[in-house]
């Protein structure tokens, strides 16, 4: 897949083997064939900056962590490295080419400078992101579109990572009455897979649950879908780059065992370096170009201490473009659409990764993010018993059941939005198993509801829409390849009317695609085949750049798909409509955006833990998302309806 200024084409491992040493922890053979090294690689800085910060706070033998990404095989003087003194090989990756190390400070240096070590970065912390909702997002307009059956994600297979699933939850279990979690691994070292936590069961219910509970008011999106539970994060909510690595590793090598078409990350770190060099941004994009759709929180960090707006702050790993990066909605506890807004908390784009070349100088992604928002705040869902969250913040609790088997809690944040368009990619994949992740997100946005006064930034394409998103993937010819002409017809009958109506609202499709640093409009982008739509390309691959200006790649886009020269603000139509928030040539810069962080500074620039933008110091983070947690938008929960203790079985 094509990277602008891409540092290394990665190859895969083709053997690996973990020999136990008692002088280096583990000897390495890794043979892999070289990859092609991008005419800016030896211009470009191999010790991230999120590394650089934290060797910064060390003296020079203390240890770090690091995460290593190769481009070749490991040569004899790497591997001498390697197994020298104070430092360790802890895991690899073996879909990745990339290993997790430890190592004294003063060795990074030396370690980053062979030339079959593609990057360096730190193994940093990662943290989770803070039937109302089946009936406002579409989902339940849909149910009776499948010829096989109910549409309800029945044989996809989604993996969450998470903080663990609760498995004997009545919302995981299938129409016989067995668990739809068919698999739980854990990867935090505590050697279990149940949810102490408590937020990854509430993640796992909005994508899957099943609606037993209090007459399906809290029924998820794709109902009968399988959980694949792979815990990342510990009984604090906290994880590893390297432990979500192993996860999606593990992903990689059995997703045709299980059909595991959609992964879930209701999690994330501050994206300092670029999706082009970022660890998790690099596997995340493997799985796309197999074949899996990625979707994954923007984060919690919409607003500043003083409750004011902040742009700049989309975490790792929703920086990386093949991933569907999801905002949140605010959706006022109401099934009906028309007073839905975007949650004040939910982190706005650009993407404000950066790589840094040999001089010093940063060179911004920029990159428009969310693709997406969904509902996200104060989501009713399943509760894990006695789980950490609650147990701190009993007000979280939902009291629907005295059956812990059975109880709901509260949560907003992101973290709720992404599971329920990963459970819409379900559902699209069980109507048409034939399209790609690509697919999947152009329909997901051409489908969007824009929401008025909201710009690009903050909403991506607009607010899911799945009753929109199913008419057209439905449509979509299952014949697509390879051997496919650009231009091609893409649909087996004449497209549907680009409008939906959900709880009595009836609303235009946003008619547009996000594309990197620009947006893409017209007919064409669903009346005919574009190459962007391809498995192994991106949907800016279309986009041409020449002094500023927008061109069209003729060879991946069709005539009469329209490009973009400005990030407007919506007045509620299309993604062409509204005025002009700002131009997207701004975006093509590098540097600091409009007038030195007016509008955004380097807002994802890690201190101590603490985020900075604009000169005022945010709250931590992991704080900012608890507060989103605990308290969302001020406006109202949805009704609470008490269990009956008899599972509804009439959705």
């Amino acid at each position: 897949m094509k990277r602008n200024k891409r540092s290394i084409t990665l190859t895969w491992l083709t053997c690996l083997s973990l020999v136990l040493s008692l002088c280096a922890g583990i000897i390495l053979d890794v043979g892999a064939k070289a990859a092609p090294k991008s005419q800016s690689s030896s211009n470009r800085d191999k010790i991230g900056r999120d590394l650089r910060d934290e060797m910064g706070k060390h003296g020079s033998g203390d240890v770090v962590k690091v995460i290593v990404q190769l481009n070749d095989r490991i040569s004899g003087p790497l591997k001498a490295l390697l197994q020298g003194n104070g430092v360790k090989v802890k895991k690899s990756f073996v879909s990745f080419n990339t290993l997790a190390v430890e190592l004294p400070a003063n060795v990074v240096a030396s370690l980053a400078s062979f030339p079959e070590v593609a990057f360096t970065s730190l193994d940093s912390d990662v943290r989770s992101f803070g039937g109302h909702v089946s009936r406002t997002t579409g989902a339940d307009n849909v149910r009776s579109m499948s010829p096989q059956g109910p549409l309800n994600g029945t044989g996809i297979a989604i993996a969450v990572l998470d903080s663990g699933i609760f498995s004997a939850h009545k919302s995981f279990q299938s129409a016989i009455g067995l668990s739809r979690v068919i698999v739980s691994q854990d990867f935090t070292g505590e050697g279990r897979t149940d949810d102490p936590y408590g937020h990854g069961s509430h993640v796992a219910a909005i994508a899957a649950g099943n609606g037993r509970i209090s007459n399906g008011k809290y029924l998820g999106i794709a109902s009968d879908a399988n959980l694949i539970n792979l815990r990342v994060l510990n009984s604090q909510g906290a994880g590893t780059v390297s432990s979500v690595m192993a996860a999606l590793d593990w992903v990689m090598i059995n997703r045709s065992i299980y059909n595991i078409r959609v992964v879930n990350m209701s999690l994330g770190m501050a994206a300092v370096n670029s999706y082009q060099t970022d660890p998790l941004c690099m596997a995340a994009r493997r799985l796309v170009d197999a074949g899996i759709v990625v979707v994954a929180a923007a984060g919690n960090n919409g607003k500043n201490g003083l409750g004011n707006k902040v742009y700049g702050h989309i975490h790792s790993p929703g920086n990386e473009p093949s991933v569907i990066t999801v905002g949140a909605v605010d959706t006022k506890g109401t099934d009906s659409r028309a007073d839905d807004s975007i949650a004040t908390y939910s982190s706005r784009g650009p993407t404000r990764s950066f790589w840094t070349d040999a001089i010093g100088v940063k060179h911004y992604d920029n990159v428009i993010k969310p693709e997406i928002s969904a509902p996200g705040n104060k989501i009713v869902c399943a509760e894990s018993p006695n789980n950490l969250l609650v147990t701190q913040n009993p007000a979280l609790d939902a009291n629907v059941s005295s059956n812990p088997e059975r109880e709901e809690m509260v949560l907003s944040g992101t973290s709720m939005a992404s599971p329920m368009v990963a459970g819409a990619a379900a559902l699209l994949l069980q109507v048409n198993p034939q399209l790609t992740p690509n697919m999947v997100k152009a329909t997901l946005m051409y489908s969007a509801q824009q929401l008025s006064g909201f710009n690009m930034l903050e909403q991506g394409a607009g607010e899911l829409n799945i009753d929109g998103a199913v008419r057209l993937a439905n449509l979509v010819r299952t014949d697509l390849g390879s051997s496919t002409l650009l231009g091609d017809p893409l649909l087996t009958a004449a497209p549907p009317t680009p409008q939906s109506t959900i709880a009595f609202y009836s609303f235009p499709w946003s008619q547009g695609i996000i594309v990197g640093r620009t947006y893409a409009s017209g007919a064409p982008l669903i009346t005919n085949y574009q190459k962007i739509y391809a498995q192994g390309v991106l949907l800016s691959d279309g986009v041409l750049l020449s002094n500023g200006v927008l061109l069209s790649d003729a060879l991946m886009l069709s005539n009469g798909v329209l490009l973009s020269d400005s990030i407007p603000i919506s007045n509620g139509t299309t993604m062409s409509s509204g005025g002009v928030f700002l131009s997207n040539g701004v975006l093509l810069s590098d540097g600091v955006l409009l007038s030195d962080g007016v509008l955004l500074s380097d807002g994802v620039l890690l201190s101590d833990g603490v985020l900075l933008s604009d000169g005022v110091l945010l709250s931590d983070s992991i704080t900012q998302a608890f507060m989103s947690l605990l308290n969302g938008d001020p406006t109202q929960i949805m009704e609470i309806e008490p269990d009956t203790g008899l599972d509804y079985l009439g959705y």
